[in-house]
This record gives structure tokens, sequence and C-alpha cells, in this order.
């Protein structure tokens, strides 16, 4: 189209300025705070405005870079062809190859080995777990115990094959500051200074140097997120813990260029769809930033190499299928925003060993992506939305902020040992688990839109539910375990307690606190009876009392309850437990009636359902 034509489209529409949009919020909002309705204020430390405008983008200064340019926002390669990773976790090595084997039949086109179950790994054991195994053709990334011999092994193996060094993508998951010291609270040599480990690194980067797609230290950045963090906290850590490598593994006289090389970032990618986009855009710009102050000698050194793992935190143990679709929305946060990787995590992984059925959906997930959504074939499309460009910015400012507090202690290491990172990890953590006890932030399934006839699927052990807090360390959890626990308490009592809806007084508000009222306690695992509507007090009772109610929740409009509420009390003569579903104005006469019993959509869902349970005898 010529730009006369443009012109002529665009003059029909004619410009809309900030002002006038805001005129019409204002006037739409009759009277209600607008910072209260309608700005989001998140976690990360910045507020989350309604919409964007142009005119926001104004002074964002890596706008008009392109994808492999520096400073890396849209992405370290003019491509997006993101690799499709699945774990292998090896017992025994023979039935690992075939595993690995059937996956590389499958799509799969980066491996992970964790041979973490095998105390010992010989040469023999290697041979065996490559065999058939096409090294130039799939990316290969090893963890495990007493990693140092291991990796010498398959480093050995893979020198003795003669491959072209260029064609070699192997990944080893040396982390002593995050996956070790961070998690148990010593380094995995037992040196407090991790002196020896800070060598065995060093010395491995010395041996693979000539190897350009060889990365030896591993930054386990998920364990920030799975642990509670905010994104930026992530972000922040992750960064810092690089950091760490390079001031350390330089000091030791290797040069910045290989070292960043070596460096391989692993993140959690959370349903937090649009952060986490900007997460990812935000993270290879200032890792480049980071790399630049080092002047290294080839501009390459300065693009992260990021792997995605899709969050477990958030997955659930009561209706797991719904981990498949949040692992569906992770995995497009992670590949709109250009990862080198990708896994995603089977839906069942947080309560048995996958299943060959969890695991093809879980790698048909980005199968589905690549060739029938194609987003492989569109590099950065979140590249010029004033929304993401803004997150983007907000994010990256946020976590250099924490990147520098960090640094003002010391560092990554110096600020972990001096209890700065479990503080701020902790904290965040614990006003997570206050939304969702709150429901301010919900896991579906577990503290929202519980599946009512579900009980736990045998595999699901009360140490699946339990959650395992250290004093000083990170500890991965998932924050539907408080609600879990209390549920597979009662799955596993031998009792059904129930509770009844006696709808009456107003239909549509008798309708909507009926459905409030299943979902509230049907998250405890209390047997909830739904009732349309009844036409009498009397009726409504009967009803319940013929049922063996343990609760009686009398659901109506707040007008009805100063009426109905004594009168239901009265005829039940203390056969069960009579709840108010809502908050009415009469609550202060409904209490001096000896009605002490209201749930609404401010109660503390998993404080208040325990408390019932504790009446319940359970």
């Amino acid at each position: 189209m010529a730009n006369t034509e443009k012109e002529k489209l665009f003059a029909e529409f004619p410009a809309v300025s900030t002002e006038q949009w805001e005129a019409v919020i204002t006037t739409d909002l009759k009277g209600a705070d607008y910072e209260r309705k309608l700005v989001w204020r998140t976690a990360e430390g910045f507020n989350v405005r309604p919409y964007y405008r142009a005119e926001n983008l104004e002074g964002i200064e890596f706008l008009g870079s392109q994808a492999g340019e520096f400073p890396y926002v849209r992405g370290t390669h003019n491509s997006n062809d993101w690799a499709i990773h699945q774990t292998v976790n090896v017992k025994c090595p023979k039935a690992a190859n075939q595993e690995a084997l059937a996956l590389l039949n499958s799509g799969v086109n980066s491996l992970g080995f964790c041979l973490c179950a095998m105390e010992s790994v010989t040469a023999e054991d290697i041979d065996t777990l490559l065999e058939g195994i096409c090294i130039p053709a799939v990316e290969l990334t090893f963890a495990g115990k007493n990693f140092v011999p291991t990796a010498d092994l398959i480093f050995a193996k893979i020198e003795s094959l003669g491959l072209n060094k260029d064609e070699v993508k192997v990944n080893f998951i040396f982390d002593p500051i995050v996956k070790d010291l961070s998690q148990k609270g010593i380094y995995c040599c037992g040196d407090e200074e991790g002196t020896a480990c800070y060598e065995a690194v060093a010395a491995f980067i010395k041996k693979t140097a000539e190897y350009k797609h060889i990365r030896v230290v591993n930054v386990s950045g998920q364990i920030f997120s799975n642990a509670g963090s905010t994104i930026v906290e992530e972000l922040a850590f992750s960064l810092a813990a690089g950091h760490d490598y390079i001031v350390k593994l330089t000091e030791m006289g290797l040069p910045v260029d290989l070292v960043a090389r070596k460096i391989r970032f692993s993140f959690a990618v959370t349903s937090n769809y649009f952060m986490e986009i900007a997460k990812f855009r935000a993270a290879r710009m200032l890792w480049a930033n980071i790399v630049k102050g080092y002047n290294p000698e080839k501009g390459c050194s300065a693009k992260m190499f990021a792997h995605a793992v899709t969050s477990t935190w958030n997955q659930t143990v009561y209706d797991p299928y719904v981990n498949m679709l949040r692992g569906t929305t992770e995995a497009m946060s992670a590949t709109l925003a250009g990862v080198h990787s990708l896994e995603v995590v089977p839906f069942n992984a947080s309560y048995e060993e996958p299943t060959e059925f969890s695991k093809r959906i879980a790698r048909n997930v980005e199968l589905l992506l690549k060739h029938e959504s194609h987003f492989d074939q569109v590099v950065d499309p979140a590249g010029g939305s004033y929304y993401i460009e803004t997150l983007t910015k907000n994010i990256a400012e946020q976590a250099w902020k924490l990147f520098l507090e960090v640094e003002d202690k010391g560092g990554y290491v110096a600020a972990f040992k001096a209890g700065f990172i479990v503080e701020r990890v902790k904290a965040s953590a614990a006003a997570k688990d206050k939304n969702i006890t709150t429901r301010r932030q919900i896991l579906l399934g577990a503290n929202q839109y519980p599946n009512f006839t579900e009980v736990a699927d045998a595999a699901v052990s009360a140490d699946v539910v339990t959650r395992q807090e250290k004093e000083n360390v990170l500890t991965p959890y998932r924050g539907a375990m408080a609600f879990e626990a209390m549920r597979l308490h009662v799955d596993r009592s031998g009792k059904e307690p129930k509770a009844f809806m006696l709808t009456c007084g107003s239909l549509s508000m008798a309708r909507a606190r009926a459905q409030f009222s299943c979902n509230f306690f049907a998250c405890a695992g209390i047997r909830v009876q739904d009732n349309t509507f009844f036409k009498s007090l009397e009726e409504g009772v009967a009803a319940a009392l013929e049922a063996k109610a343990d609760i009686v929740v009398v659901c109506a409009s707040d007008d009805d309850y100063a009426e109905v509420a004594p009168k239901i009390k009265e005829m039940l003569g203390g056969k069960a437990i009579l709840v108010v579903a809502g908050a009415p104005a009469c609550a202060p006469e409904l209490e001096a009636q000896g009605i002490t019993n209201f749930i609404n959509v401010k109660s503390n869902v998993l404080e208040t359902l325990k408390f019932y349970l504790k009446e319940l005898g359970i």
C-alpha cells in the first residue's frame, strides 16, 4: 500500500489523546478510586497501569535493537528454533539409553541425563548410556552426584570419538553456588570457602576450552522461583550468582570470554504469562551488560545461554491434569520470549515417577507450539508491544537494583552467608502463601474450583504434601501443599463430612452463595450437597437433617439473614454446625443469638476450613 493510501486510511481514525482516554475512564469509574480499581500492584516492586501508549516507551534505551544485536533483548540469534528438552532419570544405563533413543524418535532434540540415582559411574556405563546416540545431532545435558569424575568420563568418551569440536553441544550441571551452597548450606566439596569446587570447575573449563558449545557452569535459577521468590528476585539472584562465577574464575586466571561462554542459566517459567516473557528479555539485556563490563574480546561472549523449565511451585496433586494447562501457558511464555531450550515438567511429576503418558503430553506441548502453532517461525513477537516493552524495562530496573544491593554486600555468596538471600525469598514465599490462603492468588483444584468428588491418587503420600522447611537455606516447595495436606488428611480419615447448602430467600443471591460455599468447603475434601432452592425453611432443614449433614450453610441475601438464620438455628437444634454465607450488616445481631460462623470472600480459607475440621473432630 502506498504511503498516500496509508495516510488516507489513518485519517479516518483521528488520534485519541491520553487525556481523552483518562476522561472516559474516570466517567466509567463513577467515583471509584482509579488506583485501587485499575492499577495492579505487583510483588515485583512496580505497578502495572491499565493500558499503555507510545509515550510510555519514551526514554527506553534498548528499543530499536534487533535479535542478535547487543544488548540481545530481542534474542541472541535471528531465529527462534528452541531445543525441546526432556530429562531421563538414569538408574540402569541400558534402560536409560533405550528411553533416550525413543525420545529422539519422538521429537526431542535436547536430552538430559540425571545420574543422581547412581552412586558411581564407570566408563562402561557411559558407553552403554550413549550407545546409538549421534552426539552432533543432539544437545546433551548431564547432572549427578560426585560429578567431577563422572564429567571426566563423559568428556573422555566425547574425545575418543574424534568429533568436530564445533558440533558437540553438551552441558554439565556444575553449580556449587546455587544448587549446593544455597540449598544445603555447604559446598559439594565440603570446603567452607568452596575452593576445591571452583578449582574443579576451572580445571574442567580449561579442559573443554576448545569446545565452543560445551558449557560447564549451570546457574540453577529455577531454585529461587520454586522456593517462592518473585520474578525479580529469581532474575537478580541468578545474575548475582552468575557474576560470582565470573569473578571467582577470572581471579583464577581464566579469560572472561572463556568463562562467560561456559555459563548456562536455567530459569523457571511460571504462569505469570506476560511477566515471564519480559523476564527473559530483561535477563538477556542485564547479563550482556554485566559481561560487557569486563571488556571481552568478542561481543558474542555477552550472549546469555538460557534454558527454561516450567514451574513446579504451582503444580497441584489434586486435579493434576490442570498441570497440563499450566505447563502449556508457561511453555508459550518461554518460547515467545526466545529461550535456547525448554523442558515442560510432566503433570504428575510432583507425586510420582512420570509415566510414559505424562512425558509424552509434556513434550507434545512443545511439538504443538512448533509444528501447529509455528512459534518457532517468529522472533520476539512481543517486540514493540507497549505493555511488554514497559514490563521489560520495569523488571530490568528492579532486578538491577536488587543485583546491585547484592553486590554491595560482597556478591552472591557473601549475601547468602549473611542470610540476605534466604530472608528475601522466604518473605516473598510467605506473602504468596498468605495470598493463597485468602484466594488473592488462585491455584485451581486446590484453593478454588476443586473437583468435588475427587479423592487423592493412591500415589500421593503424606510426604508429597508436607513442606520440608530448613533454616538458612532455600527449600523448594509447592504453593498448594497446605491445602493438599488438609484435604489428604480428610481423604484418609475414613470419614466423609458433608456440607449442605440451604438455599432460601432471594433466588439469585441464594444460588450465587451456594456456588461460592460449595467451592469453599470442597477445598477441604468436605462433601458438598448443593440444592437449587427451598420454598420454605422447614423443607430445607428437614432435607438437611435427612441428608445427615455435618454443616448446614444458609445461602440467602443479606436482607434475609436477620430473619431466616435464627429460625434455621432453632430448627436444627444443634444437630449440625450452622454457617452463614456472606458478611451481612446484621452479623452482630446474629452473633448475639449464638450464630457465629460466617464465610465470605475476605475469609482466610485455609484457617477457616481447619477450624471446621477441628469442630468435626477430624
